[in-house]
């Protein structure tokens, strides 16, 4: 097992790592960078036989918050298959709803992006020092406006590249991580080793923890701990120059290991305003770890698409593998 930064490391990270001014002053994509068209092009020769895996949890309003993250999901009906159309809609006076054969369902969505369904932080989710990444003030979120700065709009060509799933779960030996069990640069790079795998610029880092399998064994850990990557795995992410990560948890391991409260996400913390590093939460990753193992390929083209939300700090996301 590896060691955990101390405080006066991670606050070097914020310097050290830091991404700001890279592709310039008012660059908004952070690592989305290291994605070129290149590394899509050679993505896209991974799909070998068409087998395609979803990585999202499914939203249900029945049972919105399965992870305890403080999760709203509301679905209200607009039209249903008994009430028809109104007529108004219609543009009509006379004809009354019985008379007409024709019927459509509509309804009205809401959530809060930031909680336990499958979803990406937007750069503009974490301030550190009054500032975002690359500078931008913390103020550039208002209360009228939302993200006026590094909005998740800005991601208009969506998430395309390779991807690769590490099992962390899988490399121990076990059903699953315990909470507040950090995984290590060390275990990163046994796994790669195991798998046959090496991460690369450009990447979408996948990690399996087994986290969910914990939570319909044991329940929710009250104080909503779980494994996810340690805060010593920052140089190395950094180093790799991986475009996003993702975990079956919210990325960060909790409790993180220190005591200062700012200090509660790490990889959130350094990552989105220093690294200007992606983060997506929660991604249901069982299924992709079965298929991999059977397919014995650890690596896939990677694809997802957000919600092009103006001003908007995150966004709920369906992630594909395609092998």
């Amino acid at each position: 097992m590896g060691t955990l930064p101390s405080v006066d490391e991670i606050m070097g990270y914020f310097s050290s790592l830091s991404n700001w001014g890279r592709w310039g002053k008012e660059d908004q994509l952070g690592t989305l960078n290291f994605i070129t068209d290149k590394k899509r092009v050679e993505a896209a020769k991974l799909i070998h036989d068409g087998t395609t895996v979803s990585t999202a949890r499914i939203l249900d309003p029945d049972n919105p918050d399965s992870l305890g993250r403080g999760s709203t999901l509301q679905r209200f009906m607009v039209w249903t298959g008994d009430s028809g159309i109104p007529n108004d809609h219609l543009h009509i006076d006379g004809p009354t709803q019985e008379k007409i054969r024709l019927r459509a369902a509509r309804e009205y969505v809401g959530m809060v992006a930031h909680g336990s369904q499958t979803h990406v932080d937007a750069l503009s989710h974490v301030m550190w020092d009054g500032h975002m990444y690359n500078g931008f003030p913390a103020s550039a979120v208002t209360t009228q406006f939302g993200a006026t700065k590094l909005s998740i709009h800005n991601v208009e060509a969506g998430i395309v590249s390779r991807g690769v799933l590490l099992d962390i779960a899988a490399l121990r030996g076990v059903d699953w991580l315990g909470v507040g069990e950090g995984v290590y640069p060390e275990e990163l790079e046994e796994a790669e080793k195991r798998q046959g795998v090496t991460v690369q610029e450009g990447d979408v880092l996948l990690l399996r923890t087994g986290n969910f399998k914990r939570v319909e064994a044991e329940g929710i850990h009250p104080k909503q701990g779980q494994a996810g990557y340690s805060a010593a795995c920052l140089p190395w992410l950094h180093e790799r120059g991986v475009a996003m990560i993702s975990c079956d948890s919210i990325n960060d391991v909790q409790p993180s290991g220190y005591d200062r409260v700012e200090l509660m996400a790490p990889i959130h913390a350094v990552g989105l305003s220093a690294m200007g590093l992606w983060l997506v939460d929660n991604m249901a990753l069982d299924d992709l770890a079965e298929t991999c193992a059977r397919l014995n390929r650890y690596e896939f083209f990677f694809s997802m698409s957000v919600l092009r939300v103006v001003g908007a700090t995150s966004s709920p996301v369906n992630p594909v593998a395609i092998f």
